[in-house]
């Protein structure tokens, strides 16, 4: 992902170490060169917020910070459904196998 527009540090740089980011695993110039990139790049920090928000569900759910890898992929799923337009998202308490995708909504 890019958001095409050219960055010190790359978009693909910044989403390849974005969980070193969030977990506070990389040295401090890293992390300022990140915070700098995200006040740019506004698809890169939807991405960022995106991850920090499953990050604190997945910690108030279980009890810790790791994210159980397929759990991860259904929520990461869900949200990419709601963006799309196939779900809203009053539909969330629906197991998604018993809802039928809806059409993305035009814009009029």
């Amino acid at each position: 992902m890019s958001c095409g527009d050219p960055h010190e540090t790359d978009c693909s740089e910044v989403l390849d170490h974005l969980y070193e980011f969030l977990d506070r695993e990389m040295p401090d110039g890293e992390c300022t060169k990140f915070e700098v990139h995200f006040e740019e790049c506004s698809p890169c920090l939807e991405k960022y917020g995106l991850e920090q928000a499953v990050k604190k569900l997945v910690k108030r759910c279980c009890g810790s910070d790791e994210v159980p890898t397929d759990l991860r992929a259904k929520v990461m799923g869900r949200i990419d459904l709601i963006r799309a337009g196939y779900l809203v998202p009053e539909q969330d308490a629906v197991a998604p196998e018993a809802q039928t995708p809806q059409t993305p909504a035009t814009q009029e």
